[in-house]
């Protein structure tokens, strides 16, 4: 086993056993027979490895949906939803952490000053932001393939938004899985469905969009 994965699974074990991570890097790394060095080659704090928790779930959800040859036939509002649905199958499998790591972070806005907090809605946890800046890539790549195809469409000022609001998405996606308590998470696989749906609807084209354009028309033809 690779020291890295060593790491990660020992500190996933820990936490959920005890419910807070370990006292200090000299305790845990003695449990595991390696030095507070071997552990500094990998990760440079406790939240770090969090972090790589978060991205390696992303990773490999990507990973799996780009392996299936049908996925490449899939227009971008499918993409989108097969990464969404392929995700939470990961999550399931390390729901126990998600929930851990979820409340976490919950809990250190909650207990922010007010100021404080209002930075944090607006900031992504440090926790998520590997993840984040990860996904940013994924989508934008989606996002570019759906204007070739005319699935979105390019608006000033509203364009370069558009990857925040799918982050947003999946933020929400997170918060209502962890929170569902219907069988099997149905309720989950619907709001996946319905918010992605209403995604694509507000930046594909619309009856608005063909309005500006005749007026830009009558406009410059004057």
């Amino acid at each position: 086993m690779e020291k890295q994965e060593k790491i990660r699974k020992a500190y996933t074990e820990y936490v959920l056993e005890h419910g807070t991570p370990p006292p200090s890097v000299f305790q845990f790394t003695k449990k595991l027979k390696l030095t507070e060095a071997d552990f500094y080659e990998e990760y440079p704090s406790f939240e770090s490895i969090e972090a790589d928790v978060w991205l390696a779930f992303f990773q490999q959800a990507v990973q799996t949906i780009e392996a299936d040859p049908v996925y490449q036939t899939y227009s971008v509002r499918e993409k989108l939803l097969a990464f969404y649905y392929t995700w939470i199958e990961v999550l399931r499998s390390q729901r126990s952490f998600v929930v851990y790591s979820h409340q976490r972070i919950r809990e250190a806005s909650q207990s922010a000053s007010p100021v404080a907090k209002v930075r944090m809605r607006r900031q992504t946890p440090r926790i998520l932001e590997p993840f984040r800046e990860t996904y940013f890539d994924f989508v934008r790549d989606l996002l570019a393939e759906g204007r070739e195809s005319k699935e979105v469409e390019p608006r000033p000022f509203l364009s370069d938004r558009y990857a925040d609001g799918f982050w947003m998405q999946t933020l929400f996606i997170l918060n209502f899985w962890v929170n569902d308590l219907s069988k099997n998470f149905e309720k989950t696989d619907t709001a996946i469905e319905k918010s992605v749906n209403t995604a694509f609807d507000l930046i594909g084209r619309s009856p608005l969009d063909s309005l500006f354009d005749l007026a830009k028309f009558i406009y410059q033809n004057k």
